[in-house]
């Protein structure tokens, strides 16, 4: 017969001992029975499912024990046995639901039965349950008996709102606030009666029953009873719980948050239609997303939260979320949060929840829609990532490493036009100071930097202008370093184990992962790759875009064929980089700091005069010559001016 109990009933507590989460009411209580001093009227209150009615027995059974009264039934005598979980009750202890039975004319009847003597044991045990449904006529008619009771009588109540119990009640009882299970030890109660049901679960399956339960006892039992009913011949797994629970899988929060890191709108929106065609609710995406940036804010705050039991998820989702939180950064992981919440407020009654889901993803990835504090906060954190990564760059060339001239191999030097390759010998040297402050940057070819020679080649573009033939008009090609092949790999060309190269999409998903790779050969060739960004795949050529700064130092082949032996020990194959030019590279922000750019001709038909060309200007000159990090590094004083913050030191 007890198989078929409920497992809520079936393990239900017998003693204060088995009471889970609430040593605040057990202790006390089990102290104040074993000196003696027993109350004639207790308050519990708390929520649902959290063990009010099951002390309120164990209590009635402490009392009436032929030990008692002890805080240690001894579970032999009628009255234990008749007051165990699943016993038949005691004709001393009456329990009373208060919402049938609250009303004026019940307090009455009951205060008439109340001063008849207990029939066999120590104390007479009303159990009022509910007890926040009991009118204002049934409290005041019970008040003088709660006030001066027989010494055989004590009172229970029990109530998910002891705000509603009368005062002139609730004063005279003793209130013990019973409060939710935390999620490790109902975990712990969950582990221990499977391993009692004798059917196996999978360890992912277990948090989310916990969470599904919400810290209630009764309701989490509920949920997994429900499980191991439906349970296969391989036990609950993970794909069941999550069908029948309606939890979003853990891998789209995963590709989400990857996405938005990686600054990949389409895999944005590319996940939320396939938590829409899976037939999932976009609220309860959204707010288990939601759940995921809290987990990841506190990864950000502390970096053993999952050690100290601040996060309840699967160890394998540690290392994961780790790194998520690294790549987010605090200050944009918290604007995302603020943007979820405030959409979950919106996304109550709308006829359009994947509207509002579509909405909010656009919110996360526009920082610059937006003057608020928070989206200045996250930019002034990409600006700050950024302008570390290049100030390191540099300094791990000059320290020597693993990229010597010796080790790069020899490169035609970039195609230049004869007026500017060959500088007029009455040319001014340009200023000393000035030199040593360019040597700081890796000097750049004139296929990224433009046609015009830098300041300090000391070129007299005026002197030079008579003897240049004239330009065409044509529209001029993005500039691009040359391709350089990630060197020779042991794997055969199309030996890649999915068969067909992926697309620029997929390689963007896995680009941490290859990240991760590239860092155990080469930290310089990382901190270079932090501040990319796949662009393109054709085949097994992919393109990557940079900085002006730092496109040609990416472009060596010391740094591409360490991206290419990671790309071939991730995914397999024959790879080659190709890198060119960016402004919207590893997720920064440049649109606000970029230097300004010459305007090119409207129309290929048209030929523009040498004299009339803008390039020519001195202005020109040195808005090209000049590496974009200066204006990187202005727009980062004056967004920390704004703040307040404390400057950079570069």
């Amino acid at each position: 017969m007890s198989g078929n109990l409920a497992l809520y009933r079936k393990y239900r507590s017998a003693t204060f001992a088995e009471v889970i989460g609430q040593d605040h009411v057990t202790d006390p209580l089990r102290h104040a029975l074993a000196n003696g001093r027993v109350n004639h009227a207790y308050l519990f209150s708390g929520p649902r499912g959290c063990g009010k009615t099951s002390s309120a027995r164990i209590l009635a059974r402490s009392l009436n024990c032929a030990k008692g009264p002890t805080p240690d039934p001894c579970g032999e005598c009628d009255s234990c046995r008749e007051l165990a979980p699943n016993g038949s009750g005691s004709i001393d202890v009456i329990e009373i639901d208060a919402a049938s039975h609250g009303g004026v004319d019940d307090a009455r009847d009951l205060r008439e039965r109340a001063f008849f003597a207990p029939a066999r044991d120590r104390y007479k045990v009303y159990i009022i349950d509910e007890a926040h449904m009991v009118t204002t006529g049934g409290f005041n008619a019970l008040l003088k008996l709660v006030e001066e009771p027989p010494d055989f009588l004590v009172f229970i109540f029990a109530t998910t709102e002891p705000d509603k119990v009368l005062t002139t009640i609730r004063s005279r009882t003793h209130h013990y606030p019973f409060r939710l299970i935390p999620p490790n030890i109902l975990r712990a109660h969950v582990e221990k009666i499977c391993a009692a049901e004798g059917i196996p679960v999978e360890p992912a399956v277990l948090p989310l029953v916990v969470k599904a339960g919400g810290g209630s006892a009764r309701d989490t039992l509920s949920i997994l009873d429900q499980l191991l009913a439906g349970a296969g011949p391989g036990g609950v797994t993970y794909d069941v719980a999550l069908g029948l629970l309606g939890v979003t899988d853990a891998t789209l929060l995963d590709d989400m948050v990857d996405a938005l890191a990686a600054g990949d709108a389409a895999a944005v929106y590319g996940t939320v239609d396939r938590v829409v065609e899976a037939g999932h609710d976009p609220t309860r995406f959204a707010s288990d997303l939601l759940d995921r940036f809290r987990d990841l804010i506190l990864l950000d705050a502390v970096p053993e939260a999952f050690d100290r039991g601040l996060i309840d998820a699967p160890p394998d989702q540690a290392a994961l979320m780790s790194e998520q939180a690294a790549r987010l950064g605090g200050a944009t992981v918290t604007r995302y949060a603020e943007i979820v919440h405030t959409a979950l407020l919106e996304m109550r009654g709308t006829t359009a929840p994947r509207l509002v889901l579509e909405l909010l993803c656009a919110r996360m990835q526009l920082p610059d829609a937006t003057t608020d504090s928070a989206a200045i906060l996250q930019r002034l954190e990409r600006l700050e990532r950024r302008n570390s990564l290049l100030a390191d760059a540099p300094a791990v060339v000059e320290s020597g490493g693993s990229d010597t001239a010796a080790d790069r191999p020899t490169q035609p030097p970039p195609a230049v036009p004869a007026a500017v390759a060959e500088p007029p010998k009455t040319a001014p040297a340009a200023p000393k100071a000035e030199k040593t402050e360019r040597t700081a940057w890796p000097e750049a070819p004139a296929s990224i930097w433009g046609a015009a020679a830098p300041a300090e080649s000391g070129v007299d573009t005026a002197a030079a202008r008579p003897t240049q033939p004239p330009r065409p008009a044509a529209a001029p090609q993005p500039p691009t370093v040359p391709a350089v092949s990630g060197g020779a790999t042991s794997r055969p060309r199309g030996s890649s184990t999915g068969g067909a190269a992926p697309d620029a999409t997929a390689l963007r998903r896995l680009w941490p992962e290859v990240l991760d790779v590239v860092k155990q050969s080469s930290k310089r060739t990382h901190a270079l790759l932090m501040n990319a960004q796949i662009t393109a795949a054709a085949g097994e050529t992919v393109t990557l875009a940079a900085p002006s700064a730092l496109a040609k130092m990416i472009a060596e082949q010391s740094n591409t064929a360490v991206l290419a032996a990671a790309l071939t020990k991730v995914i397999g194959g024959d790879w080659k980089i190709s890198v060119e030019v960016g402004e919207a590279a590893a997720g920064f922000d440049t649109r606000a700091s970029a230097p300004s750019q010459p305007r090119q001709a409207s129309t290929p038909a048209q030929s523009t005069p040498v004299e009339d060309d803008p390039r020519d200007e001195p202005e020109f000159e040195a808005s090209v010559a000049a590496p974009p990090v200066d204006s990187e590094a202005e727009a980062l004083r004056l967004l920390q001016a704004q703040l307040g913050a404390r400057p950079v030191k570069e």
